[in-house]
């Protein structure tokens, strides 16, 4: 369940640490309702500063994909299922573009690709 962070990485250590949670909160390796770590705990397991990992999980709630209720610590949130909606139907429609403006396959995957490895997040504040 920790994530892991590689100092060799081009991507910040929040970032990978978002992604790594995020991801298993998508494949459901953290079902709706797991506890995780408290920010400090996370921090001191993976050796890096505790605001890391609280932008981390800030932009995970942000995404809805995790839910903090106070002294209780923060919990993998069932509105996460949703995100994962919307993101299918985020899909749906760029396949529907790429389409009408006739590009292959390949090429739209490309445009993803990049997308996604883009350490530019657009709909993310910093």
């Amino acid at each position: 369940m920790i994530p892991s962070v590689d100092s060799a990485s081009p991507l910040p250590p929040y970032e990978q640490v978002r992604a790594s949670l995020a991801a298993q909160i998508n494949d459901r390796t953290l079902p709706v309702g797991t506890k995780l770590p408290t920010v400090r705990k996370l921090a001191a397991d993976l050796g890096i500063a505790p605001n890391t990992i609280a932008r981390a999980y800030r932009e995970l709630e942000e995404a809805g994909l995790i839910e903090t209720r106070g002294r209780a610590g923060s919990f993998v949130s069932a509105s996460g299922d949703q995100s994962r909606q919307n993101a299918q139907r985020a899909a749906a429609e760029y396949a529907n573009i790429a389409r009408a403006l006739g590009l292959s396959r390949d090429e739209a995957l490309a445009i993803v690709n990049a997308a996604l490895e883009s350490t530019v997040t657009p709909h993310r504040s910093a």
